[in-house]
């Protein structure tokens, strides 16, 4: 058994490294894409991992598919196509951490990923099937996405998404909020930001939108709320798990970092998320946010993902 497969962009994440010696803008090549964060995350974590997605058969794809390999992420569902380029995003950063995108994705590889080209069996084969939006956002990915939603929904996966809002790579906010909304009712653990809320649910308030995903179906609602934590929901309660105290160099790669800790440790539980209590799901909150605290404290969003060791050291010191 594979204990999280995902689905989604895997890509480039150009981030802001500082200025030359003539004062030009340097950006450091970082590989990412949130769905692959998560998965190098679990890796990390001691867990198996498998990504479904595509590259360009260039030098990006193959840097990506070799740091995937190199991390234990099994990669043969990767696929490799000469017709389009590897995603990039341009990431800068703000003195704080915080990050602004730019993408070279008109197409982008992750974009072009079809219904044929995703296997039912490693889908079968996993215990969780997760996925974002970004699939979500262009044919034929989006078909390729729902195709593979619907294949976890039969094999009995625990199914996770995390819809990562980018504005730039929607046409309009509405397009985006349509879509977005359209898979949470097959979905059975959620992660928003604060930030998403009112566009998932036209709900501001995390308690509100969480009650509102929660009356849709699924059995466990997470909203990050930065440095203050992450509030977290379930049909019998819901809490606010305060973070870990850290200076965070860069965020990119923290909400990944976070959920991947939060899915380990669910995996962990070998409970299905209609059987987790509050004061469980508050715990598997808890770890995700020491992950998620051990991240932001490097560079990039794969490299940063923290060993388990060092997770581990951090929650018995608290």
């Amino acid at each position: 058994m594979i204990d999280v497969t995902a689905l989604g962009e895997v890509l480039i994440d150009f981030t802001d490294a500082g200025t030359s010696a003539g004062g030009q803008k340097l950006f450091e090549r970082n590989p990412g894409g949130a769905p692959a964060n998560v998965l190098v995350a679990c890796r990390r974590l001691g867990h198996s991992a498998a990504v479904i997605g595509k590259v360009g058969d260039d030098m990006h794809g193959a840097f990506l598919r070799d740091v995937l390999d190199e991390n234990g992420v099994d990669t043969q569902e990767l696929v490799t196509d000469p017709d389009v380029f590897t995603t990039l995003a341009f990431v800068a950063l703000s003195p704080d951490g915080e990050r602004s995108f730019s993408f070279a994705r008109k197409p982008g590889a992750d974009t072009m990923l079809r219904s044929s080209e995703v296997d039912r069996g490693i889908i079968e084969e996993s215990r969780v099937f997760h996925m974002g939006s970004l699939s979500l956002t262009d044919e034929p990915a989006r078909s390729a996405s729902l195709v593979a939603l619907a294949r976890a929904s039969a094999a009995g996966c625990i199914k996770s998404y995390d819809p990562n809002y980018r504005a730039s790579l929607w046409g309009s906010k509405a397009e985006a909020a349509a879509q977005m909304r359209s898979v949470v009712e097959h979905m059975d653990v959620v992660k928003i930001s604060a930030e998403e809320c009112e566009l998932l649910t036209d709900k501001a308030d995390p308690a509100e939108a969480a009650a509102a995903i929660l009356s849709q179906g699924p059995s466990i609602v997470v909203v990050t709320l930065d440095a203050e934590g992450a509030y977290v929901a379930t049909q019998d309660g819901d809490r606010t798990v305060p973070s870990f105290r850290t200076e965070a160099v860069d965020t990119t790669g923290a909400g990944d970092s976070f959920w991947g800790g939060f899915l380990c440790a669910l995996v962990e539980s070998g409970k299905a998320p209609a059987e987790v209590g509050i004061d469980e799901a508050a715990e598997f909150v808890r770890f995700g946010n020491a992950v998620a605290s051990l991240c932001v404290r490097a560079r990039g969003g794969i490299p940063a993902m923290p060993s388990r060791e060092a997770v581990d050291k951090l929650l018995a010191g608290a």
